[in-house]
């Protein structure tokens, strides 16, 4: 199903490129603060915002306003609606401008992202109806806003967890999801914990088990509500689902959740791939290493797809 083996997950897989830039994060964040809620110290690109953005002010479920942040070149070819990350208490739509830009460059997709409402002053489902408020909107504004009906869903962490769960929702409450393409990015899709975010979080950089715990707590104050399906798309019913391209680093905590949904994807009938990234951290396709030049290219050539249906995976195994 992806040529995954057991080569990939062991320390000489990893790159000594890659190896020297975890050993000098793990330095510089061995003293700060929490780094996925404020960014604090991370060695990101720089964010600048890009001059071409534009906001778009749609009424979300409930009717409280929700803004939509939109960079598109002058002919798209299809619409790519896309999560931040933050787990679920930060971030914005700003921040994803460096992304989007890329995106929006390397596949002439229109790229929007959604500035969500954040825990824990808007726990579940707010998050959550946020994100299916802008897939309505875009599914039924895409041919006239972009003169393309061509549609792709993703995002980072939190963001691949909405972007799943509103793919599911959009299913039961539709018939049909409305999107060709799902573009899941090291994704949380058990909120009541893997064993790779227990296990590989206990000493993980730039999160942690207890960072996961207290994002998880944020937007899920009680425990029994962790397996909901909603919060928790690992649980919920797969079928009829676009095609899927799961991004995870082999020192992720949200490992496992990208492995299990992987294979829940192809189990429920879809069509998914796997890139899993030998010595690849959370949030590593942000940081300045060849490791996250693969990642982005993958997911830029997935993305670049959108409207031709689902193709077979790359030849030539998983990239180091």
């Amino acid at each position: 199903m992806s040529g995954l083996d057991g080569t990939s997950f062991r320390a000489e897989a990893i790159a000594p490129e890659t190896a020297e830039f975890n050993r000098r994060l793990r330095e510089r964040l061995k003293d700060l603060p929490d780094p996925e809620a404020g960014g604090g110290g991370l060695p990101v690109s720089a964010r600048e915002p890009s001059e071409r953005a534009r906001t778009i002010r749609i009424a979300g479920l409930g009717g409280h306003e929700l803004a939509l942040r939109v960079i598109a070149p002058d002919r798209p070819k299809g619409v790519y609606l896309h999560f931040h990350g933050g787990g679920f208490v930060g971030g914005s739509a700003a921040q994803s401008d460096p992304v989007m830009e890329r995106i929006a460059r390397n596949t002439d997709l229109a790229c929007i992202d959604v500035d969500y409402r954040l825990a824990p002053t808007h726990p579940h489902p707010a998050a959550w109806d946020d994100a299916e408020s802008a897939a309505m909107w875009l599914i039924e504004n895409a041919r006239s806003e972009f003169g393309t009906d061509a549609l792709a869903i993703g995002g980072e962490s939190a963001g691949a967890t909405l972007a799943a769960s509103v793919l599911v929702r959009l299913r039961e409450r539709r018939g049909s999801t409305g999107f060709q393409a799902a573009n899941l990015i090291f994704g949380c899709f058990d909120l009541s914990m893997t064993p790779s975010q227990k296990l590989l979080g206990a000493d993980a950089v730039p999160i942690s088990t207890d960072i996961i715990r207290a994002s998880t707590c944020a937007v899920a104050p009680r425990s029994e509500q962790r397996q909901d399906p909603d919060l928790s798309p690992l649980f919920a019913d797969l079928r009829d689902l676009p095609a899927a391209l799961f991004t995870v680093g082999t020192l992720d905590p949200f490992l496992d959740d990208s492995l299990f949904m992987h294979v829940r994807w192809i189990a429920a009938g879809n069509h998914a791939e796997l890139a899993v990234y030998p010595g690849g951290t959370h949030i590593f396709t942000s940081f300045p290493v060849p490791l996250a030049d693969q990642a982005n290219d993958r997911v830029d050539d997935f993305l670049r797809r959108v409207g031709r249906g689902p193709a077979e995976p790359p030849a030539g195994g998983l990239p180091r």
